[in-house]
């Protein structure tokens, strides 16, 4: 990639590509994978992703929401894409371009059975999401029998599939609760196989899932966060390639003497003569004001220059005194070599929060493709 002029966030495709086979080199061979693109694809260009994706054999698509599976269908993905928390306003639009609800409670389930059928449906493929400890969508393993009731009342719909997610996949400490989830969820799935008389596919397994469960693999996985770089433990990381490194330039370079300060509130004041540069990205473009003080830092030349003071909304000052660089040279703020995760941590937060934070106003750059 050439040298940055500007503020811009590189995709790495050669990166995503390497990433999308080493998790699928986990898999039985007859297993599906489903590449979760939501939020802009992890932050990064969600219709370029699936596109680069669907070439690549994904059979299937997860967003959050309807309007991003929209932005799918109108990019040329032909492949399902399941919408993971599809509201009822949304579900004509839904059913409009194609798109594949995930229903989770009982009134989401009977408001898309009616959208459905005045929409005159017949079959229509619906995922049926169940709570198996994470507490945060789906229905409780006591629902089957309503379920099954308000499926068997029409012919709009067909269970294509049945899930759960796994709270804690990541981390082995919870292993035994991770093992629960799954023994759970294969006794719901089975009670509602039985009662439906016919065997949709099933999922559970996250990024760190299909990584540490392969008896949890089932019919198909759901790879996210892995897709883009990141193994949720040093161990996997070192087998993944983070897909975006985030790229600015010097604006200018300041000479701060003792007793000046830099920045909005004056927050940071000089103990002693330094030299700062001002770089044009800020908290409008994803870093946030959890930064600065001493916390995040960018690379020059090889280099790491802390943040000083306060972010500011378009800008962000770093300490280059000890660092030989000139206006317009290249920052990296996060990559391959410094990723988002070891960025994040100095908040105390992740890799999912950062890469998701950067914003539309940031030119994407494609590579390797």
């Amino acid at each position: 990639m050439p040298k940055a002029q500007e503020t811009v966030l590189e995709i790495d495709l050669k990166a995503l590509k390497h990433n999308f086979e080493y998790l699928k080199s986990k898999l039985r061979k007859n297993t599906k994978f489903l590449a979760v693109v939501k939020a802009f694809g992890y932050g990064s260009d969600a219709c370029e992703i699936a596109s680069y994706l669907q070439t690549l054999g994904a059979d299937y698509f997860a967003v959050a929401y309807v309007n991003e599976g929209v932005a799918l269908r109108k990019a040329g993905i032909t492949k399902p894409i399941l919408v993971l928390h599809p509201q009822a306003v949304n579900l004509k639009t839904l059913i409009a371009y194609s798109l594949e609800p995930s229903l989770y409670s009982i009134k989401i389930l009977k408001e898309f059975i009616n959208i459905a059928t005045l929409k005159k449906q017949c079959d229509y493929p619906v995922h049926i999401k169940f709570n198996t400890g994470l507490n945060r969508l789906g229905f409780w393993e006591n629902d089957v029998d309503d379920i099954v009731s308000e499926i068997n009342k029409t012919d709009t719909v067909r269970v294509t599939s049945i899930f759960s997610h796994l709270a804690a996949s990541e981390d082995l400490n919870e292993k035994e609760f991770t093992l629960n989830q799954i023994t759970s969820f294969r006794s719901i799935s089975k009670n509602l196989m039985d009662k439906l008389a016919y065997k949709p596919m099933l999922h559970m397994c996250n990024t760190s899932g299909i990584l540490n469960y392969p008896e949890a693999h089932f019919d198909m996985v759901r790879g996210g966060i892995g897709l883009y770089g990141f193994g949720n433990s040093d161990k996997e990381n070192k087998n993944l390639i983070p897909i975006a490194t985030l790229k600015t330039i010097i604006s200018q370079i300041h000479k701060i003497e003792k007793g000046e300060s830099v920045g909005y509130n004056r927050a940071f004041k000089s103990n002693s003569f330094l030299k700062t540069a001002t770089l044009p990205i800020g908290h409008a473009d994803g870093i946030g004001r959890q930064y600065g003080h001493g916390k995040g830092f960018v690379t020059i030349k090889g280099q790491r220059a802390p943040i000083v003071g306060n972010v500011c909304m378009d800008m962000i000052m770093v300490d280059i005194t000890n660092i030989d660089c000139k206006e317009g040279d290249e920052v990296v703020i996060f990559g391959q070599d410094t990723t988002a995760e070891q960025w994040a941590k100095t908040t105390n937060t992740i890799s999912y929060e950062l890469i998701t934070s950067v914003s539309q106003r940031v030119k994407r750059i494609f590579s390797n493709k």
